[in-house]
């Protein structure tokens, strides 16, 4: 995954730290990185230049990603866009929501691991045409 054809993933990610580290592990395995700092953010990226994949913060300011995932899953052009969630709640029901929104992962970030992250994000890279 390296070169002008490399996969585009946007990382959508409030907190500065994680975001640079997220993008920074992506980047090694020769994934181009796009980030957003909000929601609003990410669906202006997202409408700019179509990304791959999605990483998306749940809780955030401006549109929440539960939000976002669900305007995504309304329109035609998105629907299909594979998202991960990275979020700060464990809570079931917010798993459940986003699941049910299809989602192709869910990341609780206090047992976050960057490598897993990389490998889901590979997997769901490697099966699109």
């Amino acid at each position: 995954m390296t070169g002008a054809s490399a996969p585009t993933v946007l990382l959508v990610e409030d907190d500065r730290f994680l975001r640079r580290a997220c993008a920074a592990s992506l980047r090694q395995r020769g994934v181009q990185v796009v980030e957003a700092s909000n929601g609003e953010e990410g669906l202006c990226r997202i409408r700019e230049s179509m990304p791959a994949l999605v990483l998306l913060d749940m809780l955030m300011p401006k549109l929440s990603g539960l939000d976002m995932l669900r305007i995504l899953r309304s329109e035609e052009a998105t629907r299909s866009l594979p998202v991960i969630v990275l979020s700060n709640s464990s809570r079931a029901q917010d798993a459940e929501e986003a699941e049910r929104l299809g989602i192709e992962g869910y990341f609780v970030k206090a047992d976050l691991s960057l490598r897993a992250v990389g490998d889901l994000v590979t997997r769901v890279l490697e099966r699109q045409p």
